[in-house]
């Protein structure tokens, strides 16, 4: 256990910033899984409202990636590479789309 004022308020603060981390990953992940369901999705029966719904999901997973790097639980290297990843996916389907 902490002994000084400061030693606990790192822990504090640690505690914090990990709930704000472990808040941004599960959040990116899941936008990331709903984004790739909604390309298989358009894959199987190309329709203008799934592409719709794939550049919405799209829009919201890059959003949400850039919020994690500006705060510092991504860095931007590994932001870039996820929102590549979301970009290909998309371009094996649809060369023209993107």
């Amino acid at each position: 256990m902490a002994n000084s004022k400061s030693a606990l308020k790192r822990i504090e603060i640690n505690e914090r910033n990990r709930m704000r981390n472990k808040a941004y990953k599960s959040a990116v992940k899941t936008l990331m899984k709903k984004y790739f369901l909604a390309v298989e999705a358009y894959a199987s029966s190309p329709s203008e409202e799934q592409l719709q719904s794939v550049n919405n999901a799209m829009s919201v997973a890059y959003s949400k990636i850039d919020k994690a790097v500006k705060t510092g639980v991504y860095h931007k290297n590994n932001g870039a590479r996820k929102k590549a990843r979301l970009a290909r996916a998309l371009k094996t389907i649809v060369p023209q789309a993107s």
